[in-house]
């Protein structure tokens, strides 16, 4: 097995110039955009060509929450892609793009791990093709164009105390959560307070991640509640007349990226990430473009399957009318053993009955997902130190559940470590087993849809609500939002909102501090227990050790 780092094995991949790639799913050097050697856009022209072409079939990866002892969910959806077209398929990865605030702070990158990576791999950690920036670019458009109206007279009759359309940068900041913008004199506007949320929760990223094509994108932008008069009327931000505009901004950001894995397969790298905050799935276009061109798509769903997969069904599913064919959940051998108390100093011992007291939070992921109506197969991310009796007891706990677990070495052998897996989940996606339902209708009520999804997903008692909670969710039903699907923020770490509760509790309940309507995006977020949707920076974050070496090559970053 290699000791390489990952950037090192990255860096010493062989590439395919982007033409080939694209060659290998129909897509011609004229239909795409690129960024440099290794990277391009593919045009909206191009994706409204091939719209007649019959679907392939759709693979989720999601996982079991995350531990600080790893799961690997990119890294298993890179080394999925490996292994069908290894095995002879013709697939494709859909991923998202990674934020900057993460590689910075203490996560890491989003391309994938060991000898299943996606590359340009430094590239895709940083600024890639630039979407993320307009993104950021379109959101604070807006932000400015609001407080410029109230400025010049206030014609909308914007209450200040309730713009509810705060600004967003691409990087973790706890110091901008909560600020007071225009101190000063009487040239800098009327003082509010306000505050700062991180780009990848910004409704422009959920609407970007939704929409269809750009007209589309530029209706549900015109949708976006950003304020309300004094009358309690909600201001849209076609009312600020800032849609067109942030349109033009995102013009470039809206079409999927194309890139390649070490084997030089193609990926789709497009959307945004963070499922605990938003809907943390890979763009509506690149999937469905996706499906038209593969015979097989791997997706990835964010975080643990409590918060990707249940938005990727309730959310995606539902806006695009897809539905997937097959279900992988990963899980580690360690992180069964963390879920069943050892710290993480000593999971390097083998410990057969850890694994065994860790397994139910797989248990509850497993029959959650099946409760969608699709199959699954749990894939074991092998670790080097991992014993043939710790991997046997995972394998027989799923078994018992009626599923099957297995063994994945894609991180060290790429695709050749992960064929036994691909031709499983292939079989299971063209069996024609899957039955995909929604977990709620759209025609029930706001506040029973969060009481179904915390007593249905992560199994508490019931929801803790204050009653100004739940008059604004009556609110905006009586405006017609109430058939709009939900959009849980809450920790990764845990079924709860506590992060330190693993395994799979119960005797809980809820708790819902803050609900927001996201009317372009179609959703509604409710933010329960302590998550922000500004993140901060660890103590010593990954950027201290981030620097260009002598070569002029960067160090640190993974």
């Amino acid at each position: 097995m290699s000791h390489k780092t990952d950037i090192e094995i990255a860096r010493a991949a062989s590439k395919r110039p982007i033409q080939e790639v694209g060659a290998r799913l129909g897509i011609t050097p004229d239909d795409m955009l690129p960024y440099g050697h290794d990277k391009a856009k593919i045009s909206q022209t191009f994706i409204n060509s091939v719209q007649d072409r019959p679907n392939g079939k759709l693979i989720l990866v999601t996982a079991i929450n995350p531990t600080p002892a790893g799961e690997g969910k990119t890294t298993t959806t890179v080394g999925l892609g490996d292994g069908l077209n290894r095995i002879g398929k013709k697939a494709a990865i859909c991923i998202r793009e990674a934020s900057l605030g993460p590689n910075f702070g203490m996560k890491g990158g989003a391309a994938g791990g060991g000898y299943a990576q996606v590359v340009p791999m430094e590239d895709m950690n940083l600024h890639f093709t630039g979407d993320f920036h307009a993104i950021t670019s379109a959101h604070n458009l807006l932000s400015a164009m609001i407080d410029n109206s109230i400025y010049w007279g206030n014609p909308l009759d914007i209450d200040l105390r309730r713009v509810v359309w705060r600004r967003v940068m691409d990087m973790n900041d706890r110091a901008l959560r909560d600020v007071v913008t225009s101190l000063g004199s009487v040239a800098n506007g009327f003082p509010r307070q306000t505050g700062f949320d991180i780009t990848v929760a910004s409704e422009v990223m959920a609407i970007l991640c939704l929409a269809r094509d750009l007209v589309d994108l530029e209706k549900r932008l015109g949708d976006m509640i950003v304020a309300y008069t004094r009358d309690k009327a909600p201001v849209y931000c076609r009312d600020i007349k800032a849609d067109g505009a942030m349109t033009v901004l995102l013009k470039d950001a809206m079409q999927p990226n194309l890139v390649q894995t070490l084997e030089n397969n193609p990926a789709f790298v497009h959307g945004g990430p963070f499922a605990n905050i938003a809907h943390g799935c890979n763009s509506v276009i690149a999937t469905t473009t996706a499906l038209k061109l593969a015979d097989y798509v791997v997706t990835e769903a964010g975080f643990g399957a409590d918060l990707g997969a249940e938005k990727f069904m309730n959310i995606k599913c539902r806006k695009a009318g897809i539905a997937p064919d097959a279900v992988v959940i990963v899980a580690t051998v360690r992180a069964m053993k963390m879920n069943g108390g050892v710290a993480k100093g000593d999971l390097g011992a083998e410990n057969v009955q850890a694994v065994q007291a860790g397994c139910p939070n797989l248990g509850r992921h497993i029959a959650n997902v099946q409760s969608f109506g699709v199959p699954v197969l749990v894939g074991i991310n092998h670790f080097a130190g991992d014993s043939d009796a710790e991997v046997q007891a995972v394998k027989d706990y799923v078994a018992e559940l009626g599923a099957e677990a297995v063994l994945c070495k894609h991180w060290a052998d790429g695709g050749a470590g992960i064929e036994e897996m691909a031709q499983k989940v292939a079989d299971l996606a063209d069996s024609g087993v899957a039955r995909f339902k929604t977990l709620y209708p759209d025609e029930m009520p706001l506040f029973e849809k969060i009481e179904c999804i915390a007593r249905n997903i992560y199994h508490a008692d019931g929801v803790d609500a204050a009653g100004k909670i739940r008059t604004q969710l009556k609110e905006w039903e009586e405006q017609g939002y109430g058939h709009l699907p939900i959009c849980i923020a809450k920790t990764q770490y845990s079924f709860t909102t506590d992060p330190t509760r693993r395994g799979a509790p119960t005797g809980f309940t809820l708790p819902v501090r803050e609900v927001r309507l996201s009317a372009g995006a179609g959703f509604v977020v409710a933010i329960c227990g302590e998550i922000m949707t500004m993140p901060g920076l660890p103590r010593v974050p990954a950027s201290e050790a981030i620097r260009l070496n002598d070569e002029g090559l960067i160090e640190g970053l993974f």
